[in-house]
């Protein structure tokens, strides 16, 4: 089995709970990312994503200057450890009807693994079927 270290990204971004959704936003655009880790007291305590973006922000027009990230972050944060395999994340994001995990090693986040990265063929380079 492949273990998620070694698909994952590494270094997961994080902002501040009290970070507006319109900052949020720019950088997401700006590093090419579908998530960021929400953290209060350097503690991380949510994940913002795409999806909630639109679900939580845009579909209640609620004003992306005003709204902390906060208030549209899905919590709590669901980890799961990077030895773990690729099969385990899959059915772990599957259970919870999420896209996103945050990945741990000893108890700290490392990184994050998406549904993209699972279903990502590189891999099954080198791999026997």
């Amino acid at each position: 089995m492949v273990p998620i270290k070694k698909i994952m990204t590494k270094g997961a971004l994080t902002i501040d709970e009290k970070t507006t959704a319109k900052e949020a936003a720019r950088i997401m655009k700006t590093k090419k990312v579908g998530c960021l880790l929400i953290e209060k007291n350097k503690e991380a305590i949510g994940i913002i994503t795409e999806t909630d973006m639109v679900r939580r922000l845009v579909a209640e027009e609620r004003d992306p200057n005003a709204t902390q990230i906060k208030t549209i972050m899905s919590t709590p944060l669901l980890t799961i450890d990077a030895e773990k395999s690729i099969i385990d994340a899959n059915d772990m994001m599957d259970k919870n009807r999420v896209r996103h995990l945050a990945v741990t090693e000893e108890g700290k986040i490392v990184g994050v693994i998406s549904c993209r990265d699972v279903m990502h063929p590189l891999y099954m380079e080198g791999e026997e079927w």
